[in-house]
């Protein structure tokens, strides 16, 4: 299967400090994304998106508290100031 061409896409994952969402964050950075990892625990966010950049990829560390509602506009709101669109969001 080819791999689909997501350059210049943001992408925001949540859960993207390990598991599944690290593997999708991870993905969709080698298909060009920007990527956007979330989570609560900062250190293991930050390593994602070390990972995304220095595959060569575009990556922001953003910690999120998805039940609290401040804590989720102010993701969107750095994905914005950042790159001002968002093209992908997998929960």
């Amino acid at each position: 299967m080819q791999q689909p061409d997501l350059t210049d896409r943001v992408a925001v994952v949540t859960g993207a400090g390990r598991g599944i969402g690290r593997a999708v964050a991870l993905a969709l950075g080698n298909a060009g994304a920007r990527v956007v990892a979330a989570a609560r625990t900062r250190a293991e966010i930050e390593a994602t998106a070390k990972a995304v950049r220095d595959a060569g990829g575009q990556a922001l560390a953003h910690p999120v508290d998805l039940a609290d509602e401040a804590s989720v506009r102010a993701l969107f709101a750095a994905v914005r100031d950042r790159w001002a669109r968002l093209d992908v969001l997998v929960n």
